[in-house]
């Protein structure tokens, strides 16, 4: 029967379950045997990911072809003390990253989300704003060049949902089994229902 679990990839972790430089793995706080991360967080992004043995559900919902929603709080950094003009515009209409135009995303100004402190703290050099973005792509390192490309450098970001999956209050390094709600409204959203 296959596995569904739920993550909150910490800080400064690997997405994968192993690493010839030693560094901190899933394997560190996941004791499950046969899963593989569905799409990956970069090692110094944190937040929601999911982990299963189930190829074809993994497949659909990393896909680009099938765009699903990943959505992300992000702090960034408000270099001339505020959010350029035009900023937010140009995420959500798509940044050109390396000559190619990106999917547009859905991006908002949010409140501090008081999220948990992370080990290694956020430099504070100016002051901060808390976005929240929806991709629907995940090319390597999108969303920290889509923000720097605009003039918002990113500082930290965290992964709050994929696709009907929510982080929820689920702590760094915490893990649990996808609840069977949670599985039928991910597997109808990838249209993988019966």
């Amino acid at each position: 029967m296959p596995r569904y679990l739920l993550v909150h990839k910490p800080y400064n972790v690997l997405s994968n379950f192993v690493d010839p430089a030693g560094r901190a793995t899933l394997a560190d706080y996941v004791p499950a045997l046969g899963v593989y991360a569905a799409g990956r967080l970069d090692y110094d992004s944190e937040g929601l990911l999911l982990l299963t043995d189930d190829g074809p559900l993994a497949h659909r919902l990393t896909n680009p072809r099938f765009e699903h929603p990943k959505t992300y709080l992000v702090q960034v950094e408000l270099v001339s003390g505020a959010i350029p003009p035009g900023a937010l515009e140009q995420l959500r209409a798509g940044v050109v990253l390396r000559g190619e135009r990106v999917r547009p995303a859905e991006a908002e100004v949010t409140p501090d989300p008081g999220l948990p402190p992370r080990p290694v703290p956020v430099r504070g050099y100016h002051p901060a704003a808390w976005l929240r973005v929806v991709l629907r792509e995940g090319k390597k390192r999108q969303l920290r060049r889509m923000t720097a490309a605009v003039g918002l450098p990113a500082l930290r970001l965290v992964r709050t949902a994929l696709g009907p999956l929510r982080l929820g209050d689920l702590a760094p390094g915490a893990w649990r089994d996808l609840t069977p709600a949670e599985l039928k409204a991910l597997r109808r959203a990838l249209g993988l229902t019966p």
